[in-house]
């Protein structure tokens, strides 16, 4: 992106007086009086176990954590929550485990009976596998979609030290793919991927949504760190009988365990949108003015100057909507200001020093 000099003076100056000026310049009155009670008493968004409604873009998570077990055992808890309905169902890492027996192709027995029951229930699942691909063994998440076809998949970029132990060892993958659903742009990462930014700037440069964690273990902070920075939902799935739902905000909104499989349903809404104030308060006054009944500030979050937007009538999108009205969404607001700042530099950062 080229941008000129007075364009990026603009940019600076909105940037650096923000913290000291921008809340008293663009809040309100009302706001400012306000804002201090109306944070207080709002809480992280309730994620919903079922959908109650059309409002906005909801998508039903169905998130499975157990240790690893039979087919058999799967295929009975799959069925029985499929039958439910679900939009997506998820399965810890190694949902068969990782030894010298547990091996088997993209397409074997296990990958064959979920697509039969992704299409008898009409849902994706998600089902993370002892893989031998092309003569390589992958710790690989495979994506089905509601016809039961292989939608695509994605093999851990950084295998614990343990998995090179095996007498095949594990291949890393090499990229970090976000796939285009009938409900959005889902992500995945796997256990050990959760130590390394990279994969996670990854996920959020390719616009996903909503990203899937199966692991051997919780994590916690971590995956807070990246919903926060990134603003994408996570839900984790693990062998430790817990699962961990996060915010677009970075707040945690479910933390749900059990002593042997733990079954979550919830209910992600991923129409929300969320915004830096920066440039964006008199666009989005005018369109909470115009759109009155359809959309609504949800949350105002004053310390960090965000505010999320959510639909509040069926058949309205409330992210499309406040693009219609130029407000720009955080992550993107994140992106071009890089970009912009970079280009004045004249370089990108971090760069290496030409004494160093």
């Amino acid at each position: 992106m080229r941008i000129t000099l007075r364009t990026s003076v603009l940019l600076l100056t909105g940037i650096w007086i923000c913290d000291a000026t921008v809340l008293c310049c663009h809040l309100t009155a009302a706001e400012q009086n306000d804002a201090a009670s109306e944070v207080s008493a709002q809480s992280a968004p309730e994620a919903n176990s079922e959908a109650n409604s059309d409002v906005g873009r909801p998508v039903r998570i169905v998130s499975f954590s157990f240790r690893p077990r039979a087919l058999d055992q799967i295929i009975t808890l799959v069925d029985r929550e499929g039958a439910k309905g679900a939009d997506l169902i998820t399965l810890p890492e190694l949902c068969r485990g990782q030894d010298d027996d547990s091996r088997e192709p993209t397409n074997g027995p296990t990958i064959a009976a979920l697509k039969k029951l992704a299409s008898k229930h009409g849902t994706y699942i998600l089902c993370p596998l002892d893989v031998v691909a092309e003569g390589d063994r992958k710790n690989r998440a495979v994506l089905i979609d509601r016809q039961g076809n292989l939608a695509g998949y994605y093999d851990k970029v950084f295998p614990y030290w343990s998995e090179y132990d095996h007498s095949q060892p594990v291949a890393p993958g090499s990229a970090a793919p976000v796939f285009q659903t009938d409900f959005g742009k889902l992500g995945v990462a796997i256990c050990f991927d959760v130590n390394f930014p990279e994969v996670w700037q990854q996920l959020a440069s390719a616009d996903a949504e909503l990203v899937i964690w199966p692991s051997a273990y919780s994590a916690g902070r971590h995956l807070q760190a990246y919903s926060l920075l990134h603003h994408y939902y996570i839900v984790t799935s693990t062998w430790t009988g817990d699962c961990q739902v996060y915010d677009i905000t970075g707040e945690r909104i479910r933390d749900d365990r059990s002593d042997d499989v733990n079954v979550t349903r919830v209910t992600l809404d991923l129409d929300r949108g969320i915004y830096h104030q920066n440039f964006n308060i008199d666009k989005r006054d005018k369109l909470l003015k115009e759109q009155s009944g359809k959309v609504a500030q949800e949350r105002y979050l004053d310390r960090e100057q965000w505010f999320v937007l959510k639909a509040t009538e069926p058949g309205v999108s409330a992210r499309s909507l406040a693009r219609e009205y130029g407000l720009e969404e955080l992550r993107d607001y994140i992106d071009r200001s890089r970009a912009a700042i970079n280009n004045m530099r004249g370089r990108d950062f971090p760069y290496q020093a030409a004494n160093d």
